[in-house]
C-alpha cells in the first residue's frame, strides 16, 4: 500500500506542478517508475479540463476549450508542450542521431518548435471545440475528455516498452532514466486509461459514442507506433522530450479520428 502511495503521488508530482509533493515525501527511486502511472495523472489534467469546460459553458465553445488548454498547461507547466517544441525542433533541425539529441537537450525554442506548437494549438482547438460542441450532457463532456487525456498518455506511455533510453541518466534533463514496467504496472495503467471509456458505456449505452472513441483509440495507438519506428530510425530510442510529443501527437489525432466519425453518432446526424 506504502509503494503505492509512492509511485502514484511521484507521478503526480512529477507529471503536474499541483502541491501533492506537501502531501508525501518520495523517494527519488520511485520517480524512475512513473511512466506506467502516467494515465492516473490523465484523470486529474482531464478532470481539470472538464470542470474548466463546464464552468465556462456561457462562452462560445471554443472559447471553453482554449481555456481548458490554458489550465492543463499551468497544472502540467506544459511539460507535454515543452517536450513536443523540443521534438519538433531536433527532428526538424537535425541532421543525425548526436544533432538531434543536442538540439533537443537545448531549452531555446526554435522555429521547427514554433511552428509545431502553432500548428497543433490550432488544430486541437478546432477538432476539440467540433467534438465537444456536440456533447449534448455534462457527464458526456466530462467524460470524454478524461478519455482522450488518460488514453493518450497510457499509448504514449508504452514508449518505454518498446524503445531503449538514448542518453544515459548523467546527460538526461531529469537526471534519471525511466525504468522498464512490470506486468502489474502495465495492467494497472490500461484499467485506469479503460474506467472511463467504460464509463461511458455503461451511463450512456445508447449514445453511440463506443464505436467512434474506440476507431479514435487505434488511430492515436497506430500514429504511436509509426512515431516509435521514427524515433528508433532516427536517435536508436527515446528522451523525455519523445513522451510528451508521443502524448501531443496522439491526443490530438485522437480527437481527429474522433470528429471524422463523429456523422455516425445519432446525437449529431439529426
Amino acid at each position: 500500500m506504502k509503494k503505492a502511495i509512492y509511485q502514484l503521488t511521484a507521478t503526480l508530482c512529477f507529471f503536474t506542478r499541483l502541491p501533492f509533493w506537501r502531501l508525501v515525501q518520495v523517494p527519488k527511486e520511485y520517480y524512475k517508475r512513473v511512466v506506467p502511472y502516467w494515465p492516473f495523472a490523465g484523470w486529474v489534467t482531464g478532470s481539470l479540463m472538464a470542470l474548466t469546460c463546464i464552468a465556462t459553458s456561457c462562452f462560445p465553445i471554443h472559447i471553453s476549450v482554449i481555456l481548458a488548454l490554458a489550465v492543463r498547461c499551468l497544472a502540467t507547466g506544459a511539460l507535454h508542450e515543452d517536450g513536443y517544441a523540443d521534438f519538433c525542433d531536433g527532428f526538424g533541425g537535425g541532421y543525425n542521431r548526436q544533432k538531434i539529441l543536442s538540439i533537443m537537450k537545448d531549452s531555446h525554442i526554435g522555429t521547427y518548435g514554433v511552428l509545431g506548437l502553432i500548428l497543433y494549438f490550432a488544430l486541437q482547438i478546432s477538432t476539440m471545440s467540433h467534438v465537444l460542441g456536440s456533447v449534448n450532457n455534462r457527464l458526456t463532456l466530462f467524460l470524454l475528455i478524461v478519455v482522450a487525456d488518460s488514453t493518450c498518455k497510457f499509448i504514449s506511455s508504452t514508449i518505454v516498452h518498446v524503445l531503449p533510453y538514448a542518453r544515459t541518466e548523467e546527460t538526461s534533463k531529469n537526471k534519471l532514466v525511466y525504468a522498464t514496467s512490470t506486468i502489474g504496472e502495465i495492467v494497472t495503467g490500461l484499467i485506469t486509461a479503460a474506467l472511463p471509456i467504460a464509463l461511458i458505456g455503461i451511463c450512456f449505452p445508447d449514445s453511440g459514442w463506443l464505436y467512434p472513441i474506440g476507431i479514435a483509440v487505434l488511430a492515436a495507438s497506430i500514429s504511436a507506433a509509426l512515431l516509435f519506428y521514427y524515433m528508433k530510425k532516427k536517435i536508436q530510442g527515446y528522451t523525455g522530450d519523445c513522451c510528451g510529443a508521443t502524448f501531443i501527437i496522439t491526443e490530438a489525432v485522437f480527437y481527429l479520428a474522433l470528429l471524422s466519425d463523429l456523422s455516425n453518432l445519432p446525437l449529431f446526424s439529426r
